[in-house]
C-alpha cells in the first residue's frame, strides 16, 4: 500500500515507541487505525456517489427538452426550405 518494506517499519515502530512510550503507543495505533478506517470509508462513499446513475425524472426531463428542440429544428429547417 506504501511500499514500506520490514526495515522502514520497524525504524518507524523505535521511533514511535522511543517518542511516546510503550504506554501511549497502542493507543496511538488505535487513533490511527480509526483514522484509515474513516478515510477508506469517505472514499468510497465518493466513489459510490459518483458512479451512482442519474436519476430517472432528470432522464426524463432531458429527453423531452431533447424533442422540444428537435421539434423546433424541424420547423426552422421547414421555413428556410419552404
Amino acid at each position: 500500500m506504501f511500499n514500506i518494506g520490514m526495515p522502514e517499519l520497524i525504524l518507524v515502530f523505535v521511533v514511535a515507541l522511543l517518542i511516546f512510550g510503550p504506554k501511549k503507543l497502542p493507543e496511538i495505533g488505535r487513533m490511527f487505525g480509526r483514522a484509515m478506517r474513516e478515510f477508506k470509508k469517505a472514499a468510497e462513499d465518493f466513489k459510490e456517489a459518483i458512479n451512482q446513475e442519474p436519476p430517472e425524472d432528470i432522464i426524463k426531463e432531458v429527453e423531452e427538452k431533447l424533442a422540444e428542440n428537435e421539434k423546433k429544428l424541424k420547423e426552422e429547417g421547414k421555413s428556410f426550405s419552404g
